[in-house]
């Protein structure tokens, strides 16, 4: 019988904890499917197992071609490399403390089976706590910090999440794999968690063919494809909650560096098409957000007083 869960290390951490991202549909920015890989190579985890392919995923779909296909490279009438979905699980830590981060590919099918065998993966390492990462598209100012969405399972965590400065989701619609384990996870008791970063994107008002001089192709929107601002406010709030002692500063870089590159793709808009009103829409989108920053301070101020009294 094939293995469910395939295992060449279980860590023997006191304390664990799973963040979790997967290539899926929920994936603005690239938070959920680029954000844990960026983790692992972070904080120097290793690959110790994965959960095989048990008749998750379609070869493909009538009517099309290439979507949904495993990619496949060859040299010469050799197969070079054969890209299948797959759903991998990195670790790090010491004797105390340990950090697992899962990243996987979005199931097609058998989602029950899927997540039973993810259920059983926490159960079978006793992870304290799993927080999926995840993103939504929406019209954001670009230079604010990211609004956090957030769900969870159990009531007596909520307490806790209100620290973390998020937006409780109200969404009613098609369930991601998220939102989905979320389901299980309140009906067996898991303390599960999403945070997921909202991305700026906007969609400029089309304007007439005759105000339009030239031949300029004007766009009309923008979103951000891979959106470290949001990267770096998730991991702010994941590191502060599991204690990871992550470094940020090449992600602050990153977000200063995305924030710049946006300001001057906005102005080069402006030059190009001052009909569109970019300032304009901007202010308005302004206007309608309500920033909710996440300063740890209280870390600061503990570091502070311990520095000065001691531990008493």
């Amino acid at each position: 019988m094939k293995e469910r869960i395939i295992l060449t290390e279980a860590p023997q951490a006191k304390e664990l904890n799973m963040i979790v991202g997967w290539r899926q549909w929920a994936d603005a920015g690239s938070i959920s499917s680029a954000l844990p890989k960026y983790l692992v190579d972070l904080i120097g985890a290793k690959k110790i197992g994965e959960i095989p392919d048990d008749g998750f995923y379609l070869f493909q779909i009538p009517g099309t071609h290439h979507l949904m296909r495993p990619v496949i490279k060859m040299n010469e009438g050799r197969r070079e490399s054969l890209e299948r979905p797959t759903n991998e699980i990195y670790y790090a830590g010491d004797e105390e403390k340990g950090t697992l981060i899962f990243l996987g590919d979005e199931p097609h099918m058998n989602i029950d089976r899927y997540s039973n065998t993810f259920f059983d993966l926490v159960k079978m390492l006793d992870i304290k706590r799993v927080a999926v990462v995840a993103g939504v598209y929406g019209a954001m100012p670009y230079n604010r910090d990211r609004e956090v969405g957030c769900m969870y399972s159990l009531d007596s965590m909520k307490e806790e999440l209100d620290r973390y400065s998020v937006r409780y989701s109200n969404y009613h619609g098609g369930a991601s794999i998220g939102t989905y384990l979320l389901d299980q996870a309140t009906r067996d008791g898991h303390e599960y968690f999403g945070f997921y970063g909202m991305t700026p994107a906007y969609e400029f008002p089309v304007a007439k063919d005759d105000e339009i001089e030239g031949s300029i192709d004007i766009p009309q929107g923008i979103r951000i494809e891979t959106d470290y601002k949001a990267w770096y406010d998730l991991t702010l709030r994941l590191d502060h909650m599991f204690k990871i002692g992550v470094d940020l500063a090449e992600l602050e870089k990153e977000s200063q560096d995305l924030v710049e590159a946006i300001e001057s793709r906005l102005e080069e808009l402006e030059q190009e098409a001052p009909e569109l009103d970019i300032r304009g829409y901007l202010a308005s989108v302004e206007a309608d957000f309500t920033e909710r920053s996440f300063n740890p301070l209280d870390d600061v101020w503990s570091s502070g007083f311990e520095d000065l009294f001691g531990e008493e």
